[in-house]
């Protein structure tokens, strides 16, 4: 399963999102830090995620930024290099 894959289903799983998008731009950081994986394969090491969910209702954005990278953790601390996040409430889109 891809990096993004497991991005995805865990956080459809967590937040129950009515909106979910997951990208994947490695490719725009190439020759970056953190570009290349330990294992010296390349992508899947820079996204950025769009989640609209209920959950984020009365969050700040940073309660919101810790609660994704909490279910995030081991993509985090794993072959994750950066995560842009936009976590918004169905009444901020």
């Amino acid at each position: 399963m891809s990096v993004a894959d497991r991005i995805r289903d865990k956080l459809a799983a967590e937040f129950s999102p009515s909106l979910l998008e997951v990208s994947d731009d490695s490719a725009r950081h190439a020759g970056h830090s953190g570009a290349t994986r330990a294992d010296g394969s390349r992508g899947e090491t820079h996204f950025t995620v769009r989640i609209v969910s209920e959950k984020f209702t009365g969050l700040s954005r940073v309660e919101r930024q810790r609660r994704v990278f909490a279910i995030l953790s081991e993509e985090m601390t794993g072959p994750v290099h950066a995560l842009s996040l936009n976590a918004l409430s169905p009444a901020e889109v």
